[in-house]
């Protein structure tokens, strides 16, 4: 019976990773412009992709749901995105965290990282980490856009801009790399964001995806339906030991 277990987890473990890389092309179906250092701006961009994507990757085909809801609440004449916020609650009613695990590119990278030999270490004992995603999410995503304005009353959006390392990974670098200009203007935001990468890099290399469990805000939206969400995880307490 273990045996038959462990070849089932094999077989879900191989899928798993076929449709995260489906997903992650689907997002990302844009492939030649990352060679131009252009970003797609066509109408697909009106409309969010289900997992952590950043708007600015020259591939991506959709809009990021992190990006676009901060660019309505930080905009000086909307604070509320019913599309937004629809948009969140069909796929966690729906998907739920199941886009975390299948469909989030983010989540894919994190997952080939830890995949690299080595020492691995537990989470176990770092759960109160996992409630800084619910401040980060409270903090970056609703309130210092929508509070810290500049003249015109338009908010900057706090979490893309200052710690999403997912923004320089398919953003910056690649633009950087194929345009000369934004290559000229990188600075200090930069060095930055990269320094931010680099640890989310190591620490997934350590631990098993320690940016969705202790920083995404995507994930802290779509952790709120996991006891309504019609795709979830239970566990049969009477078969545990």
């Amino acid at each position: 019976m273990d045996k038959e277990k462990k070849l089932l987890s094999r077989k879900l473990a191989k899928i798993r990773g076929w449709i995260q890389a489906a997903a992650t092309l689907l997002t990302n179906i844009h492939i030649p412009n990352l060679f131009k250092g252009k970003i797609y701006q066509g109408n697909a961009k009106t409309v969010c992709v289900p997992g952590l994507n950043c708007y600015s990757c020259p591939a991506a085909t959709g809009a990021c749901p992190i990006g676009a809801f901060q660019a309505v609440v930080g905009s000086s004449k909307f604070k509320f995105s019913y599309y937004i916020t629809g948009f969140f609650i069909l796929l966690g009613v729906t998907l739920g965290r199941f886009i975390c695990g299948f469909l989030c590119p983010f989540g894919w990278f994190q997952d080939l990282l830890h995949k690299i030999p080595g020492k691995k270490l537990s989470t176990a004992k770092l759960k109160p980490l996992r409630y800084l995603k619910y401040v980060i999410l409270i903090v970056f995503v609703i309130l210092l856009p929508m509070l810290v304005t500049n003249s015109i009353g338009m908010g900057d959006p706090f979490f893309c801009k200052y710690i999403c390392p997912q923004g320089v990974l398919e953003g910056a670098i690649p633009l950087s790399i194929g345009n000369a200009a934004i290559r000229s203007a990188l600075g200090k935001l930069f060095s930055f964001k990269c320094m931010i990468l680099i640890a989310v890099i190591v620490l997934s290399i350590l631990f098993y995806r320690p940016f969705c469990k202790w920083i995404c805000p995507l994930g802290a939206i779509y952790s709120l339906f996991n006891k309504v969400s019609l795709l979830k995880i239970t566990v049969d307490s009477s078969k545990c030991v």
